[in-house]
């Protein structure tokens, strides 16, 4: 389920953001401070170039780049 970023409270969308960032693996020797790191998140978000996925099964929530996402997921 695609969830809407602009529905999540600004304190849940920055945390979840703040997490996809610094998770292991993903700075890959990026020394490109945190906040631009959650703004480039954000514009991704806006533009519709990222979305935040939602897995019944497991209960987790993620970010993902919109061409990850089946493309049933926006019908």
């Amino acid at each position: 389920m695609l969830i809407p970023y602009d529905q999540l409270e600004a304190e849940t969308l920055t945390r979840l953001i703040e997490d996809f960032v610094t998770r292991d693996g993903t700075d890959n020797g990026d020394d490109t401070p945190l906040e631009t790191r959650v703004l480039r998140v954000r514009q991704a978000l806006g533009k519709g170039q990222a979305v935040i996925f939602f897995d019944v099964e497991s209960q987790q929530c993620q970010l993902m780049a919109r061409h990850e996402v089946p493309k049933d997921m926006f019908d």
